[in-house]
């Protein structure tokens, strides 16, 4: 296992967990995550496998439609490190491109027909 470490642009809001060694992505074409254009974890991760630590009022949520899916983000930086998924609620995937170490664009990506939900 791989201890990885991630964090904002500006370092309000540091998330870390230990997986294999991540060699995939994932985009999903929904409406959010079309306009975020984020690579995310095809792997989640329950509240006990992912550390979060943020500073006081610096993360923020975003949902909509069912209100299932929770999208986090920071309110000083605008970065969304990880979301809560809507398929599998209160786990979590996170952002790749916030992740120490890891260049996305050297990932296979899937995608992930989000839309169709």
């Amino acid at each position: 296992m791989i201890k990885y470490k991630g964090n904002c642009h500006c370092g309000n809001i540091n998330f870390s967990f230990e997986h294999n060694k991540i060699e995939s992505g994932l985009r999903c074409n929904c409406s959010i995550c079309r306009r975020k254009g984020a690579v995310m974890s095809e792997f989640t991760l329950t509240p006990a496998e992912i550390e979060i630590k943020a500073k006081q009022d610096v993360l923020s949520v975003y949902q909509f439609d069912t209100k299932v899916a929770k999208h986090y983000f920071c309110n000083t930086c605008g970065i969304y490190p990880f979301h809560e998924t809507m398929r599998i609620p209160g786990n979590y995937r996170v952002n790749l491109g916030c992740i120490d170490n890891i260049d996305t664009n050297e990932l296979h990506i899937d995608i992930f027909d989000g839309k169709s939900i």
